[in-house]
């Protein structure tokens, strides 16, 4: 099981794929709908020799609460009926295969008396033979057509050499991999059989955050387990993951569930369920579905051209906190900052700079800088894309004619007394011949202290531009930062790398 690791220690996103020894609980919901009887004795009648029965006792006034709503009966989906109709289009995916391990060397003592006569067996370079080690693993996967079409994720097949699909009636076949996008996480398998159940799919466009979505998958190997729950946020881009605008839930989700289907209450798929937020490996109330419009696509790529395409925009981006805001005079952190553009691609171009701010593509609103490479990968190669940014405190409109993902990228005098720069706290000089190391212009940072060095910013990085100005002397930073009045945002190169650093100096 393979983790990425986020920007905040000891937490991960865990894919999904079943570990052996772990031990999951599941999650399910019941409603009751209560039901108000009132029932009325029947009146004694008096019997011979018998006194006269009491009069009877006076019925109170009906009650004045208002009727329980109709739709209160309502609230909660018939998760069993989903299950009936659809958990028979659920397989579970057994996956073998093998991965490449080394055996370290023993190391050797040179004094030991035997240290000659093992040295020669010592390949130089070679500490340890590499060997061929079996894997295996299980996930979820759902049929897609009565033809044996079942999609999956990407991570479940991943080095596979074998791949089995089990059935809920216990059938078993060898599955082909038709083909898989690593970037979206999805795969797509083949398997030979007909009229089998196939499930429906819906749209994930029109679930509603707190919405009920029910989950049917493999954890840890418990076949055709369920769980359900509600949407918690839709959209939500995560740390290496760019080209899926993810769909949270807090439906239980665990290793083996990946894969697997995510339904709505009319029991549509409306996503693939691809990964947890852990503390521990395992579900801790935060899971990840890819959204069933951006898994159709890619299969009907993988089906057309064997396998999937993705566009490209050709630039670094970062997100925009208050800082960067304070500096570039945005009204709110909103966007993605563009700290570095592709010599000679497609947002070059198009015109696009280090220091301007991407507020939508395509008319759609760009929050986090995460949600710039999520909606690219929606787009097309080839595509005209119409970019809003920001740039020197005014709105313009930029087009930039996407290419693709798969495309090669290109690469990105005398010493002088180094010079402090204000209260930014730097040490800064020109470049020199020799240290320009891709960089078109800016000044050394020589030595950093004060607030650029509580920023971040370290002595041999090079000070290209101030809030999206290129610098050239150090008289010109001066100008800048005396003007600025909360912070400055530092473009710099630091290898072959460029950052914006946001310094506050207020």
């Amino acid at each position: 099981m393979a983790a990425a690791e986020t920007m905040i220690p000891a937490k991960r996103l865990v894919w999904a794929l079943a570990t052996a020894g772990l031990i999951g609980v599941g999650g399910g919901a019941i409603g009751a709908a209560a039901l108000q009887k009132t029932a009325t004795p029947p009146a004694a009648s008096a019997q011979p020799g018998q006194p006269a029965p009491a009069a009877p006792v006076q019925a109170l006034p009906p009650s004045t609460a208002p009727a329980p709503s109709p739709a209160a009966a309502t609230v909660l989906p018939d998760f069993a009926q989903i299950t009936q109709q659809n958990g028979a289009a659920v397989v579970n995916i057994s996956v073998t295969g093998s991965v490449k391990t080394s055996r370290a060397a023993p190391q050797l003592d040179p004094d030991d008396p035997f240290y000659q006569f093992f040295r020669r067996f010592q390949v130089p370079g070679q500490p340890g033979q590499a060997r061929e080690m079996p894997t295996r693993g299980q996930g979820s996967g759902f049929i897609v057509s009565a033809d044996g079409l079942i999609l999956t994720n990407a991570h479940v097949v991943r080095d596979a050499q074998e791949v089995m699909v089990k059935l809920t009636d216990r059938r078993e076949f060898p599955a082909k991999v038709l083909g898989s996008d690593p970037k979206t996480d999805v795969a797509v398998l083949k398997i030979e059989a007909k009229n089998l159940p196939a499930l429906k799919l819906g749209s994930s466009k029109d679930l509603r955050v707190g919405e009920w979505v029910l989950a049917i998958g493999s954890p840890f190997g418990f076949e055709n387990s369920v769980s359900a729950g509600v949407v918690s946020a839709k959209g939500r881009a995560l740390p290496d993951e760019t080209f899926v605008p993810f769909i949270q839930t807090d439906v239980a989700v665990n290793p083996g569930n990946s894969g697997g289907p995510l339904f709505n209450a009319r029991g549509e798929v409306v996503g693939i369920n691809s990964q947890i937020y852990s503390q521990s490996g395992g579900y801790q109330g935060i899971s990840f579905a890819i959204p069933i419009e951006v898994a159709t696509r890619v299969q009907q790529q993988i089906q057309g051209g064997g396998k999937a395409r993705h566009a490209r925009l050709g630039v670094t981006i970062q997100d925009v906190n208050q800082s960067f805001a304070d500096s570039f005079k945005l009204e709110r952190p909103a966007g993605a900052l563009v700290a570095g553009v592709e010599a000679g691609g497609p947002a070059a171009q198009a015109g696009l700079r280090s220091g301007d701010v991407v507020l939508k593509f395509n008319d759609q609103p760009i929050v986090a800088s995460s949600d710039l490479p999520a909606l690219l990968g929606q787009a097309t190669p080839g595509e005209t894309a119409t970019l809003e940014i920001w740039r020197q405190g005014k709105r313009e409109q930029l087009k930039a004619k996407l290419g693709e993902a798969s495309e090669p990228q290109q690469a990105k005098a005398e010493d002088e007394q180094a010079t402090p720069a204000g209260k930014l706290g730097l040490a800064l000089r020109p470049l020199q011949q020799g240290e320009r190391r891709g960089a078109e212009g800016g000044l050394v940072v020589q030595d950093a202290g004060g607030a650029a060095a509580r920023a971040g910013v370290r002595p041999g990085d090079v000070l290209l531009a101030i809030n999206g100005t290129p610098v050239s002397s150090v008289e010109q930073v001066r100008e800048v930062v005396a003007a600025a009045d909360k912070s400055v945002a530092l473009l710099v190169q630091r290898g072959s790398e460029k950052i914006f650093v946001p310094v506050r100096i207020g």
